[in-house]
């Protein structure tokens, strides 16, 4: 790519963070929880499910847990590793970092103030008196909304599609790979991989400076 300004879009769960975040609120419900909700995840990042669905079915499955449980989900997500560096890295030479999500504000809002995020978006949880209704508010970010946000940011800044870079692992992810002037499979799924223009198969993130021409940094 060019050394024009870029815009780096990052995937969330099992991409800019090594966990699946609606995992780790499942598992504060109950073991049963659990299960059933990793397996519906792991079926929707296989492609196997469509992800609107999937999505539905998962926070469905977990009506009654406090905001309390997220936000201690919220706090046991662990970056993956090389991704402050980058971050910092990218932004310090003028490039625009946001991060997409098919997970939730109330999970990603922390990390994205943390990391220095130019912009992010995700779901929102139904909470009421402190607990999840089971249900979504406003618009499901899936595959096409992940793109369209690309399109949306591309637009508002002013930066070209051809110079735009999207980082994902999953189904989920598979439409702005495909759009964006460089798409990076990160540990990715089949799916995710036959999409990308590349692919990063060890848990690296710095490796996305290495593709992007920053070396020794």
């Amino acid at each position: 790519m060019s050394s024009e300004r870029l815009l780096v879009l990052f995937d969330v769960d099992q991409t800019l963070t090594r966990d699946e975040g609606i995992d780790l609120i499942a598992e504060s419900v109950s073991p049963e929880v659990a299960r059933e909700v990793s397996a519906i995840t792991a079926a929707a990042m296989r492609g196997e499910l469509d992800f609107r669905e999937s999505l539905i079915r998962r926070v469905a499955a977990l009506k009654g847990a406090s905001l309390e449980a997220v936000r201690e989900a919220a706090r046991a997500v662990e970056l993956t590793h090389g991704v402050p560096h980058v971050v910092s890295v990218l932004q310090s030479h003028g490039h625009l970092v946001g991060a997409v999500s098919g997970g939730f504000h109330e999970m990603i809002d922390p990390l994205a103030q943390d990391l220095n995020l130019d912009f992010h978006r995700a779901n929102r949880l139904e909470v009421d008196n402190g607990v999840l209704t089971g249900n979504l508010l406003g618009p499901i970010i899936d595959a096409k909304a992940k793109a369209d946000t690309l399109v949306q940011w591309s637009n508002d800044e002013g930066v070209p599609l051809a110079q735009t870079v999207a980082i994902g692992d999953g189904g989920n992810d598979v439409d702005m790979l495909r759009l964006a002037g460089l798409g990076i499979a990160f540990m990715g799924k089949p799916v995710a991989k036959q999409a990308a223009d590349v692919s990063i198969d060890t848990p690296d993130m710095a490796q996305v400076l290495d593709l992007l021409g920053f070396i020794d940094l």
